[in-house]
């Protein structure tokens, strides 16, 4: 396994823009529509962002897709709520000209103070893709998200006027008026051939979804040896749920809770139409809790466990990360430990509902991460720079 010396790590959080619940909310990712009794509104993507921000996270990931809201608005619109968050913006190519791209990201760094990231997302399923007008297969999608990167990351570093012809993409003697005084970011995820390609020629970051560390680690080894191809060195991050809790048997109760909720009904329509997925990701998910064929009411929660710490009910019934961390506020930040030992230093992390199960993250996990010598990054100076913001807005000016 790729071991990691490095102790710190960076922690992000979720911003469910379809709307959040108590239970695991089904759909997304080719299964079909999300669905929850909290609808995301500005005042409560406001609640989010904030909450996220008070606790430590760098960021939040904002996903993409017909099931929830568009991310680079919903990003804009809490620049002006937040001080220090970032927001991992996740994007389709091919939506959007590259040129235009490149535009949207270096406005949002200058109107944010260099707040942005992007994940890039070349969807997993043709039928989703076809609703945005975009009528190429996998393989395809994955060669143009290639050329829209190298354009997007020349006209964010370079000067001089771009000109580029390729296999999908074109833009001629094109520059930005205004380049960005930092380039944000980019994160791709991937386990197919053709993504860790990409991933490994263009990304910062490459993400995965949450296998046992082992598994996880063996991709990590995977990629590392096609950046090693292009002369590059990345960094991994891993996607997760969470579910903690001051002692192992509320966190187990708590997991139990959800399980129970979940209808077999809603398990084997979604499995069905997870199993379609062109994704070797989503296939990866769904097998490590065998399609759900063994799924009943009354089952328990446990059963769900694939490693220790490591359960697969959320996968049940949502598209896309289907793995929580289970456990103690010291058995998950132990669990996180074994990520960052097999090399993955970013853990995007999400619990139901997001808003209070941030709270047991920054509030309980991220102290028990502290305790055994691992470093959050920006937790600290977070915290106190959401204080300070908090304290001036409470404190009336007096001349």
């Amino acid at each position: 396994m790729t071991q990691n010396t490095d102790s710190d790590i960076t922690l992000h959080w979720f911003l469910p823009t379809y709307g959040d619940s108590r239970a695991i909310m089904a759909g997304g990712h080719g299964s079909g529509l999300h669905r929850g009794e909290r609808t995301a509104d500005f005042g409560y993507l406001t609640q989010l962002a904030t909450a996220a921000e008070r606790n430590g996270f760098e960021s939040v990931l904002i996903p993409t897709g017909q099931w929830c809201a568009e991310a680079w608005q919903v990003a804009s619109s809490l620049i002006a709520v937040t001080d220090t968050l970032k927001f991992l913006v996740a994007f389709r190519p091919g939506a959007v000209s590259p040129t235009l791209l490149a535009q949207q990201a270096a406005t949002f760094q200058d109107l944010s103070g260099g707040r942005l990231a992007i994940n890039v997302v070349v969807g997993g399923e043709d039928h989703e893709q076809r609703q945005y007008g975009d009528f190429l297969d996998k393989q395809q999608r994955y060669e143009r998200a290639d050329e829209a990167l190298e354009i997007a990351k020349t006209l964010w570093n370079e000067e001089a006027p771009l000109t580029f012809h390729g296999e999908y993409l074109d833009v001629e003697n094109v520059s930005l008026a205004r380049r960005p005084a930092t380039a944000p970011p980019v994160y791709i995820g991937g386990s197919s051939d053709p993504g860790i390609a990409v991933a490994a020629r263009r990304s910062d970051v490459y993400l995965t979804w949450g296998e046992p560390p082992e598994a996880a680690g063996e991709k990590i080894r995977k990629v590392q040896a096609q950046a090693a191809v292009e002369g590059r060195e990345l960094e991994y991050g891993v996607r997760l749920h969470v579910i903690a809790r001051a002692t192992e048997r509320e966190a187990w109760a708590k997991a139990q809770e959800l399980l129970d909720g979940i209808d077999p009904e809603d398990v084997q329509r979604i499995q069905s139409g997870l199993a379609r997925s062109q994704s070797e990701g989503q296939r990866r998910m769904t097998d490590l809790h065998g399609q759900g064929h063994e799924f009943e009411e009354g089952i328990d929660a446990h059963d769900l466990e694939i490693y220790p710490g490591l359960w697969t009910g959320v996968g049940l019934v949502r598209g896309g990360a289907g793995t929580a961390l289970v456990g103690s506020y010291e058995q998950v930040a132990a669990l996180i430990d074994e990520y960052r030992e097999a090399g993955f230093t970013h853990f995007i992390l999400s619990g139901y509902p997001h808003l209070e199960e941030a709270f047991e993250v920054g509030e309980g996990v991220v102290p028990a991460l502290q305790q055994q010598g691992i470093t959050v990054k920006n937790h600290e100076a977070n915290n106190l720079d959401a204080s300070q913001a908090q304290a001036e807005q409470l404190v009336p000016f007096v001349s």
